[in-house]
């Protein structure tokens, strides 16, 4: 898809595998030399404007939708970027490793994916912007199948391999999926199409992966969603935390349909049963309907285009997103770059067989350093702010557990509100007392707390059972003029009663906060760009402002180091001593 993120493909690199490598992150700097906002753990190229995943011999290997030519999607042509890493967590640029440099893809190198074909050898589908300005989807294969970096990369001269059908517009076919075997010995891939004016997500089959034919009916189709794009297909098992590679099928397995919706700028999946034999995928909540829009969430915040991938080597699968920016693109281009991803996230099935649950992959926290924490059951009354002292507020994970003693002031909720709880959270803010809540976290906080984000919970009675409402409230985060503020929010899938205690783990990274409420049943991404963190420190809070008490059984912060995110381009210290990497 145009700008936005596509596969990437995961392997591992011994070399990088130290969090305490010489090679780090310049220092962000102002006006005076400080580029604000800029990630110290989120990946993210040096430079220039960016926005998919598979693990094979040992490596990870990130290719992205890249700009070489500046910060803004719109100057020249796209190409795709390349890194490597050995944790997932720390990053080595390489050279492009698709550029727009034949017919087929002239006018850019957009999304794809990668598929590891029997044998081993690697092969990126991808979507090619013509000569005459319309999508087809391109083969490309290593030049050097033992290179272990896969530095190099040959388009074959007898690209495209799916040319545009005659039912599609030029400019509404694009991002294959990661392939799939099915049990006849046939690959499939997923496209993106509008037909007929019916957004529809478009099965093609391959004995060779070089010849593809497409399926009469698609995976998906949907009249009321308009353009759909970036489609991703892979199985889940129905117990365990597990992964499974993405062809997968059988007993035991249920399968997740990921679909990015354009006008909405969101990301919505459904579980369900994918049938290899017809090429169907069954809801296994089909009152939703066939408007994507009803679907789940991945994440309730700024993410896009997200793509997941199995990473063999630790049994999982892996989320990627893409969270673009939100201030001006003058700003942007100020900066010089623009967009990240969000840190890889490990999926797995939820026992009630509907819902995914997501969580930072475990190597972020090799990245802890100072940790402090509150005395265990620490009571918060109406209206406290306990202040969490001694780690950096703006390169943080904080863990906090709040118990909630009793149900009996939770707030009667009205049924409109379940149609709209990002509404919601802003006319419920974090200022505004409850019954029981607004209860969270205070994040990227100026002295004064006149800038301040606040990612918080808060219980509704509903008929005779309870809804939890999870919101992360940007209005406040900064008094610059010309930033995207909003409030986030959505009804965590959670029975109250049984769940006394509510979990929230908060990633803060300069401009990103990622929230993952009741051990990863929500998940909420925010940028925010604080003018206060120009000139002073950021401050972390606790909080609740529900006339209830909340019980804190447990709080701990660590202070994170900085990874080390594509050494090598502009902009890094070559070395650095070994009490400024110790101070950590």
């Amino acid at each position: 898809m145009a700008g936005l993120p596509l596969a990437a493909v995961a392997f591992h690199l011994c070399l990088l595998a130290s969090s305490s490598a010489a090679l780090r992150l310049a220092p962000e700097t102002t006006s005076e030399g400080r580029h604000v906002g800029r990630t110290a753990y989120h990946f993210q190229p040096a430079k220039n404007w960016q926005n998919g995943p598979l693990y094979y011999n040992g490596m990870y290997h990130f290719f992205y939708q890249y700009n070489p030519h500046g910060a803004l999607w719109d100057i020249g042509n796209l190409s795709w970027g390349h890194s490597v890493s050995g944790d997932l967590v720390n990053w080595a640029a390489l050279d492009t490793a698709l550029d727009p440099t034949a017919p087929f893809d002239i006018n850019g190198c957009w999304s794809g994916s990668a598929t590891i074909l029997p044998g081993g050898t690697p092969a990126i589908l991808y979507t090619g912007i013509d000569a005459s300005n319309e999508e087809v989807q391109n083969v490309a294969f290593p030049k050097n199948p033992a290179d272990p970096l896969l530095r190099e990369w040959v388009k074959p001269s007898y690209n495209p391999i799916i040319a545009l059908p005659a039912d599609v517009p030029g400019d509404k076919f694009r991002d294959p999926s990661t392939a799939w075997l099915g049990r006849d010995g046939l690959w499939r891939i997923a496209v993106s199409a509008e037909v007929s004016g019916v957004a529809s997500t478009l099965v093609y089959r391959s004995a060779d992966f070089l010849r593809w034919e497409r399926n009469a009916a698609p995976l998906h189709s949907s009249r009321a969603a308009s353009m759909v794009e970036c489609p991703d297909l892979f199985p889940v098992k129905q117990h365990g935390k597990d992964g499974l590679d993405t062809s997968a099928n059988g007993p035991g397995v249920s399968h997740v349909l990921k679909l990015s919706v354009m006008d909405t700028l969101q990301d919505y999946y459904m579980v369900g049963r994918y049938d290899d034999a017809a090429d169907t995928f069954v809801p296994a909540e089909p009152g939703r309907g066939d408007d994507v829009r009803n679907w789940r969430r991945f994440d309730y915040g700024h993410v896009y285009a997200s793509k997941s991938f199995f990473d063999a080597r630790k049994n999982r699968r892996v989320l990627w997103s893409w969270a673009n920016e939100s201030d001006s693109q003058a700003d942007d281009v100020a900066r010089g770059w623009s967009g990240v991803q969000t840190v890889p996230r490990k999926l797995w099935l939820d026992k009630d067989g509907k819902q995914l649950r997501q969580w930072p992959i475990e190597e972020i926290e090799t990245l802890r350093r100072k940790r402090v924490g509150l005395r265990r059951d620490t009571m918060l009354n109406a209206g406290a702010m306990n202040e969490i002292v001694g780690v950096a507020g703006s390169q943080a994970d904080v863990e906090v557990a709040f118990k909630i003693p009793s149900l009996e002031g939770a707030e009667a909720l009205d049924p409109n509100w379940l149609l709209d709880p990002q509404k919601l959270c802003g006319e419920k803010g974090a200022s505004v007392p409850g019954g029981v809540g607004p209860f969270g976290l205070i994040v990227m906080a100026s002295g004064d707390l006149q800038e301040h984000t606040a990612v918080f919970f808060r219980v509704f009675r509903h008929h005779d059972d309870y809804k939890l409402l999870m919101c992360t409230d940007l209005t406040k985060s900064s008094t610059r003029a010309g930033v995207y503020k909003p409030p986030y929010g959505g009804f965590v899938d959670i029975d109250i009663k049984e769940h006394k205690v509510i979990k929230l783990r908060t990633l803060i990274d300069h401009s990103v906060v990622e929230s993952y409420g009741a051990e990863g049943r929500a998940c909420i991404t925010a940028r925010v760009y604080p003018e206060h963190a120009q000139t002073s420190n950021s401050h972390l809070f606790v909080f609740n402002n529900g006339t209830g008490t909340v019980k804190v059984t447990k709080l701990e912060a660590w202070e994170l180091a900085t990874a080390t995110v594509n050494v090598g381009d502009e902009g890094f210290i070559v070395s650095e001593s070994k009490d400024e990497t110790e101070s950590y």
